[in-house]
Order: structure tokens, then sequence, then C-alpha cells
């Protein structure tokens, strides 16, 4: 369904520690806006019934059923780098995004 990297999950689970309530995982939503027609929102969240829930390296990713067929084969990966550091989407289902990669078209 979706794939989060090594590099990804580690650093997520270094921020649920300090930042979220025990149990909670990344919940991942795609939301109508943005420069290029949706946009990725990303909070730390406790499932809810009807989620889809993947876990990898430790790290539970939490997606809304409306959300999903956006995310299909998604990875999601952490960068560190001169221009900053943060969360990346590589999103298949994309067919083009903005200069920030906050919004995508699909």
């Amino acid at each position: 369904m979706i794939t989060l990297t090594p590099v990804a999950g580690e650093k997520l689970k270094h921020l649920i520690a300090e930042e979220a309530e025990p149990g909670s995982g990344l919940r991942v939503t795609v939301l109508p806006g943005g420069c290029s027609g949706f946009e990725y929102a990303m909070t730390f969240d406790l499932p809810a019934e009807g989620d889809e829930v993947v876990e990898q390296h430790g790290v539970r990713v939490i997606m809304d059923r409306m959300s999903v067929p956006y995310l299909l084969g998604s990875e999601f990966d952490y960068e560190e780098g001169f221009q900053g550091a943060g969360f990346r989407i590589n999103n298949p289902n994309s067919t083009g995004s903005c200069g920030c990669g906050k919004s995508f078209t699909a």
C-alpha cells in the first residue's frame, strides 16, 4: 500500500515519543487545496474506526478511506540537506506538483 523508509521511520519514532500520546501514529490525509489541486496534511493521531493502518519500522501510518486511493504506492521519506530537512512524499499517483512539493495534481 505505502512504504515508509527506514530513515523516515526512525525520525518519526523519535518525534512520536517526544510529541504524541502513546499508541499514536502518523496520520496522512489528502485534502482539496494547494496550488496544484490537492495537498497533504500530516499530524500525530490515534487510529479511528474505518481508518487504514500500515505499520512499518515500528511506526503506524494512518490514512482515512478517502485518502487511500491517492496514497497507494507512495513512499514516505525524510531528508536532511543544505536547504533544510523534512518529510517527502514520493507519490506515483501524482501527475504534477507545485514547486514546493506540498501540493499535487492527481
